[in-house]
């Protein structure tokens, strides 16, 4: 009798925990890092969101590039959504080649780029290319606006003038923020007079004003626009610690329009947090792909359980 008494209370305790078989009792605070970038801070605070709804318990912690290395290699951290390729290949991939950070295959961010753009009418009035600029040095006067000193961005600005590439000899690089530069584009574009800048994607001002991405910069800026894609990176055990967790980190996904709109109120001042939820309770499909096959922290179905926290 003594026997089979402790046999039922084993399988009951047994019972009581398979909800937590899949994810180390550990895995129940997934701790991220944020690299300070308004698109990764957009991300992870979408990915907060959703593991918030499933009853784990987000941490996200503030650092620079080298930094958040350095946490995931020593297992103080356990995701990052902000492995930009090429730009942080040579800083990760050392952690890579000695396997002490794991890289996610597909990225999570797949068609990013960063090259000079002009406003649509510009674009229409034959700045095309990058041979195109130097066509239009008056209208343009003389001038390219890149962004803050110091960026590997202007930098590449710099040396098509300090060469004269694309006979861009003798043009001048305004250098200034990000806001410094957009300000001035926006007042360019009210005013209807052509000017060439720096832009990227994802980032709000592709949606908030009509520009095109000059071709013919390869050389420059690297091919499709400059293209670039953005990784996952985990500590070395977290996908094999946290299988349900990293299920999650495996399924996110994202588009460039979706962090182009996410970013926008983000950027103005809005709560990272509020901006994902606003932003998932407008686009309840996303989740749909996101939580498939992911369960709550307790093991029940992950996707009603965050409709229901999302309020869907």
């Amino acid at each position: 009798m003594k026997l089979r008494l402790l046999s039922i209370f084993v399988a009951s305790l047994c019972a009581a925990n398979v909800a937590y078989a899949d994810d180390d009792a550990s895995c129940r605070t997934v701790r991220f890092v944020d690299i300070g970038w308004t698109d990764i801070t957009s991300t992870t605070a979408l990915a907060s969101v959703l593991f918030e709804g499933l009853g784990y318990t987000p941490r996200t912690t503030v650092a620079s590039v080298p930094i958040s290395l350095a946490g995931l290699k020593s297992k103080q951290i356990d995701v990052s959504l902000g492995y930009w390729w090429p730009v942080q290949e040579k800083a990760v991939q050392p952690f890579l080649d000695a396997k002490t950070i794991d890289k996610i295959e597909p990225p999570n961010l797949s068609g990013a780029k960063a090259t000079l753009a002009v406003p649509g009418y510009a674009y229409d009035a034959g700045i095309k290319t990058f041979a195109d600029i130097a066509k239009h040095r008056d209208e343009l006067g003389g001038t390219i606006y890149g962004i803050e000193p110091g960026s590997s961005a202007n930098a590449k600005i710099q040396k098509m003038i300090d060469t004269n590439q694309f006979g861009l000899g003798g043009f001048k690089l305004v250098q200034s923020s990000e806001a410094g530069m957009l300000v001035t584009v926006e007042r360019a574009i009210r005013e209807k007079k052509p000017v060439v800048f720096l832009a990227w994607e994802p980032h709000p001002m592709n949606i908030q004003m009509k520009i095109n991405y000059l071709s013919g910069g390869d050389d420059v800026f690297g091919p499709n626009y400059g293209e670039a894609r953005v990784y996952t990176l985990t500590n070395s055990d977290f996908l094999t610690r946290c299988p349900n967790a990293g299920k999650l980190v495996r399924n996110l996904h994202f588009t460039t329009d979706l962090e182009n709109r996410l970013m926008q109120p983000v950027m103005s001042k809005e709560r990272p947090a509020e901006a994902a939820k606003a932003y998932l309770k407008s686009n309840p499909q996303l989740l749909d792909s996101w939580l498939a096959g992911v369960k709550t922290v307790d093991g029940k179905d992950g996707l009603p359980a965050v409709k229901q926290y999302l309020g869907l």
